[in-house]
């Protein structure tokens, strides 16, 4: 199995936060100019995803607390949870709710760590 399709059975989530935005429109502009090639970009992209995925796994310690008035909608399918709650109240272990709650409208969406882990 080559690079690349690994990095599809990977979890690609975190490509559309700002730093995954902001690498993507990165190698664009490298390819665009002919610094770089399509094939090498996936390979930053593959490992990007396998990066990011293993330091929030292993580098984070915080917990988060939900509590919602309302769970409008939930499912699970290839190892993903997608939840979206209504009047949601957050807190940073067990502690006063976060300023700005509570919020209208949240999804989370939460992978399998295991699952991911044995793609690699």
């Amino acid at each position: 199995m080559n690079l690349v399709q690994k990095a599809k059975m990977s979890y690609q989530m975190y490509r559309t936060t700002t730093l995954g935005v902001a690498l993507q429109e990165t190698l664009d502009e490298l390819i665009r100019d002919g610094q770089l090639t399509n094939q090498l970009a996936l390979r930053v992209l593959a490992t990007f995803d396998k990066c990011i995925n293993n330091a929030l796994s292993t580098r984070t310690k915080n917990k988060t607390n939900f509590k919602a008035d309302k769970l409008r909608a939930y499912r699970f399918c290839d190892n993903v949870w997608t939840f979206v709650m209504e009047n949601v109240e957050i807190r940073e272990n067990q502690s006063k709710p976060i300023e700005g709650c509570p919020i209208e409208r949240v999804k989370v969406v939460a992978c399998d760590a295991n699952a991911a882990k044995k793609n690699f």
